[in-house]
């Protein structure tokens, strides 16, 4: 199967060989004669095969041969995303894709100004990638209108509702016209997602080209058992150790990303952090470095876990492992992307037992482990398994108790070894605490 069998246009084919896509992807091969039907769609794939390609190339097409040219303040086609990164790594791709025809594209994300998105939006925009919170702001400043919409994308909606958009998504679903085509993609779908189409889209086709909520088996995984106060330490000597060159690292919070970024750049090693109290320029600056492989280490809240496309890269520290299980998926997706193989390793203390229990019931699979010599933990990782149980070990039986000889004799508060050929002075009494009253009168509470 080629890209010119599933219907496309010549200039959108132009492109694709530009960029060296050859054979369609299971879900493109899928999704594209589907939207080109005007179907409604859901559509579930793991991260990294090429969902994007899926619902884009069949939107240009279709923005280019149908319907009357945009107006001012006005958008054809609008693609929600959850994060200002993959706003900005979705329309980086719609732009490649559409480098031959002739439509305007833009994206629109919160933590920049928003005058020059306005500006940018008064001449009408075909496809516009945008995050739901902007979107409100825009729509109420005016600069937008939604009567020429046609096509509504929900891109990873499931992060959207994780994200608390659920209220966004209810607004944006009220200001757009009823007659449109919906498309809703995702790498995961939870029940409330189920939900959320069931009162969006209407008689969607269903596509999934994965088993719900596996991880890419191009992707090794494993996890390193560690005491919490350690992590540091232990990140530092496998980085040493394995001579890594590109690790992509996520946090829990931000004071994590800050503090193990300052740690490493203590010790001479060239890493940043991205989270979202950094400015939208010093982010992409950021991976921008990260991408050229002039930072060495890029640590990042799960703000990133959906929002990177970088080539090649070769592997992905879980620092912390994530709150919500299905945002693993995620993470590790950034390796072992399109074909080629990745690794992904945790370092997991024993606070972290019943998230590490969740991500093993969520993909189905029990993680390999390993201790690293000198590092392992004094507080024991209980084992775990796909079915979601912490395997607890047997409590040791309690030993009987001995009176006299055999296993020694308990005198005054102290064990005496039977082979002790001097036992202590009866009259030194052993001390006992106690707890201390206070017997003076009783005040009485006003």
């Amino acid at each position: 199967m080629t890209f010119a069998t599933l219907g496309l246009i010549e200039p959108l084919l132009r492109s694709l060989e530009t960029l060296g896509y050859q054979t369609p992807t299971p879900v493109q091969a899928q999704a594209i004669p589907a939207v080109l039907a005007g179907r409604d769609l859901m559509a579930a794939a793991q991260t990294g095969t090429g969902k994007t390609a899926g619902f884009a190339l069949p939107l240009l097409q279709l923005l280019a041969m149908e319907g009357p040219k945009v107006t001012a303040n006005s958008v054809r086609a609008l693609i929600l995303v959850p994060t200002r990164e993959l706003a900005e790594q979705v329309h980086e791709s719609v732009r490649q894709y559409a480098e031959n025809l002739p439509l305007r594209t833009y994206a629109v994300y919160g933590g920049v100004s928003i005058n020059p998105q306005m500006m940018k939006l008064r001449s009408g925009v075909d496809l516009l990638v945008a995050t739901p919170g902007r979107l409100l702001d825009l729509f109420r400043q005016n600069a937008l209108k939604f009567n020429q919409l046609q096509t509504l994308v929900l891109d990873e909606a499931d992060r959207m509702l994780d994200l608390g958009f659920s209220e966004e998504l209810a607004n944006i679903y009220r200001m757009l016209p009823k007659k449109r085509q919906t498309l809703l993609f995702s790498a995961t779908f939870s029940d409330d997602i189920r939900l959320l189409a069931g009162q969006m889209l209407n008689d969607p086709l269903s596509i999934e080209v994965s088993p719900r909520n596996v991880a890419a088996n191009t992707v090794k995984q494993w996890v390193v058992t560690v005491d919490k106060k350690r992590k540091p330490e232990l990140f530092v000597h496998l980085m040493r150790k394995n001579k890594w060159k590109q690790v992509l690292v996520f946090a829990k919070t931000r004071n994590g990303v800050d503090a193990l970024v300052e740690k490493l750049q203590g010790l001479g090693v060239n890493a940043d952090g991205i989270h979202g109290d950094k400015p939208q320029a010093t982010r992409q600056r950021a991976l921008d470095r990260f991408k050229l492989s002039e930072v060495q280490i890029l640590v990042a809240t799960d703000v990133a876990a959906r929002g990177l496309d970088i080539e090649d890269l070769p592997l992905v520290v879980n620092f912390d492992l994530p709150i919500v299980a299905e945002d693993y998926i995620h993470r590790i997706g950034r390796t072992g992307r399109a074909g080629s193989t990745g690794e992904a390793i945790s370092l997991v203390c024993a606070d972290e037992v019943n998230l590490l229990s969740a991500i093993e019931m969520l993909t189905r699979q029990t993680l390999k482990r390993q201790n690293e010599p000198d590092f392992e933990p004094e507080h024991r990782v209980p084992d775990t398994d796909a079915s979601g149980q912490v395997i607890k070990k047997p409590k040791k039986p309690k030993k009987p108790k001995t009176s006299g000889g055999g296993g020694g004799k308990r005198n005054l508060g102290k064990w005496v070894d039977s082979g002790d050929t001097q036992a202590p002075e009866p009259s030194i009494k052993p001390v006992r605490k106690v707890p201390v009253f206070n017997t003076g009168p009783r005040k009485r509470k006003p």
